[in-house]
């Protein structure tokens, strides 16, 4: 998430990427769908990543998520509203690609 910090040094309020959570328990879900074309053309695969984390933690709209799973680190950006049950919450995410 992007904050105003201010640096020790130099006083000036700096807008900086910071991190809300770190070294939470999650999941991730990845969900391959292909389709076909009218035309008759070849196939789209799509892939859909869903992520699984505690329900308690409010995560903004829009935040980039780095998730780190058996030694791959990935960089997402959230998309849509979280489902949120009583044990966890869902997520849908897409690749982060850069900033706008």
């Amino acid at each position: 998430m992007w904050q105003g910090v201010e640096n020790p040094i130099t006083h000036v309020t700096e807008h900086k990427e910071v991190a809300l959570f770190t070294d939470q328990k999650c999941k991730l879900s990845y969900e391959k769908q292909a389709s076909t074309t009218p035309t008759g053309g070849p196939a789209v695969i799509a892939q859909t990543t869903k992520l699984f984390i505690a329900p308690e933690l409010d995560i903004p709209a829009g935040s980039k998520i780095i998730v780190t799973q058996n030694g791959k680190t990935s960089e997402f950006a959230r998309s849509g509203e979280p489902a949120i049950y009583t044990d966890h919450q869902e997520i849908m995410l897409e690749a982060f690609e850069r900033y706008a």
